[in-house]
């Protein structure tokens, strides 16, 4: 049986603690690895959603969309019952509680 190779916890931690110092001495180089980076990304977000969605055609569905009347006519009818409760509420004369 062999032995899986220790991790040197160690060195990654010293690594990522002198990490912002290294790259704020050579901020020039950081700034244009960052600068490439984000260039690559945006490039990546560009093309799947600008190119690729241009050359896919788009699914057309067989039955076409139909309106429901009874649903609307249900919806209408709470957005009507709320409207009276808040004008009811306005017209409604409160007391002062500071008085």
């Amino acid at each position: 049986m062999t032995k899986p190779p220790k991790l040197k916890t160690k060195k990654i931690k010293d690594f990522f603690k002198k990490l912002p110092r290294t790259l704020g001495e050579k901020a020039l180089l950081t700034f244009l690895g960052f600068l490439f980076l984000a260039l690559i990304f945006g490039g990546i977000i560009f093309y799947k959603y600008g190119i690729l969605a241009q050359k896919a055609e788009p699914q057309i569905t067989e039955k076409p969309f139909q309106f429901e009347e009874k649903t609307y006519e249900g919806v209408l009818k709470i957005w009507q019952e709320k409207e009276k409760r808040f004008e009811a509420a306005d017209l409604k004369i409160y007391p002062n509680p500071f008085k």
